[in-house]
């Protein structure tokens, strides 16, 4: 699905271009919203009452900030069109961890992101970037690109993938500039504690023994703020248009990751290789093809996988207590 468009090449607009964010307050949304302030960027974000700032207190005194729920399209309609966006990034998504994969409420997040599109159409918005996820392409024992066949496994996958089809269908018909990035496995620092590399990193600061499995797979790990650079890039791209596979484009296997992780916290630590069953849907080998993203701007990951993992490590050591 690629949906091209002439509009005027963003790239340069500095101050001039300003951008409604969601899901601003979260691991990926913080750094996203970082860029975006360093780029010059004017930033209004979507916050809930009840959402946690501590990703970026340091920014909210830079931004616009709008109260609202995007579950409840009244709550930041008014305030929406009176910021007069002409890009809207919409990252905000419930349920991404891994036991709400199959939670039926998944299909929530397609009525709220057709809502905000609504929304963001009649205030005046020219350019949407969604997030997708390799959880639309399912199982693969190749190389991903685009036009892979997407076979997805889950609630969550599905969800993404509808969302995707509908809404580059919507902005299609509005004359929107329709975008929609399929991430693969990110990781860094301020990551949910719920995820390989940081659950992995914390236990073995703790000095436990992390349960693992065999740990063959072939994964794809991008680190965040490439992803948060891929993300601007397409941004500030108009000819940036369709479904984009933001991943490193290499693969390393679990159990090598595993054991960077321990040699950085911990060398010589005993693994438990093996002591976790593969899951029955577990993916084996997942890896992004990213050249239709490098061609359309440019952009390439900046950080490999042993440096991204040593900051990592560093930033999960000095602030553990925050996961205690």
């Amino acid at each position: 699905m690629v949906l091209e468009t002439s509009r005027k090449d963003l790239r340069g607009g500095g101050a001039g271009v300003n951008v409604f964010l969601t899901g601003a307050s979260g691991f990926l949304g913080s750094r996203v919203l970082s860029r975006l302030l360093a780029d010059g960027r004017r930033v209004a974000v979507l916050l809930r009452p009840s959402s946690d700032l501590w990703r970026i207190s340091q920014n909210l005194d830079a931004v616009t900030p709008v109260m609202g729920d995007l579950k409840e399209p009244a709550s930041y309609a008014e305030a929406l069109a009176r910021f007069e966006p002409d890009t809207l990034i919409h990252l905000a998504w419930w349920g991404v961890q891994n036991q709400h994969r199959n939670d039926p409420r998944q299909v929530a997040n397609l009525g709220a992101t057709l809502a905000i599109l609504e929304k963001a159409a009649a205030s005046g918005v020219h350019h949407f970037i969604g997030l997708g996820s390799q959880a639309e392409y399912g199982p693969s024992k190749n190389v991903i690109d685009e036009n892979a066949l997407t076979r997805p496994t889950t609630v969550y996958g599905v969800t993404k993938l509808a969302t995707g089809l509908l809404g580059g269908q919507f902005c299609c018909r509005a004359g929107i500039r329709f975008a929609w990035l399929r991430i693969f496995s990110s990781y860094g620092a301020g990551d949910d504690p719920s995820w390989l590399i940081p659950s992995t990193t914390l236990s073995l600061l703790r000095g436990e023994r992390p349960a693992l499995t065999k740990g063959e797979q072939l994964w794809d790990f991008i680190h965040v703020d490439d992803v948060a650079a891929a993300i601007c890039a397409v941004a500030g791209t108009a000819g940036a248009a369709g479904v984009f596979n933001v991943g490193s484009g290499t693969v390393a296997t679990i159990r090598s990751i595993v054991e960077q992780l321990r040699d950085l916290v911990a060398p010589g630590a005993p693994l438990g290789f093996g002591e976790l069953p593969y899951r029955a849907d577990q993916v084996m080998h997942l890896q992004a093809d990213i050249k239709r993203l490098t061609t359309a701007t440019g952009w390439k990951p900046g950080i490999s996988l042993a440096e991204g993992l040593q900051q990592t490590v560093e930033w999960f050591r000095e602030h553990r207590d925050r996961y205690n």
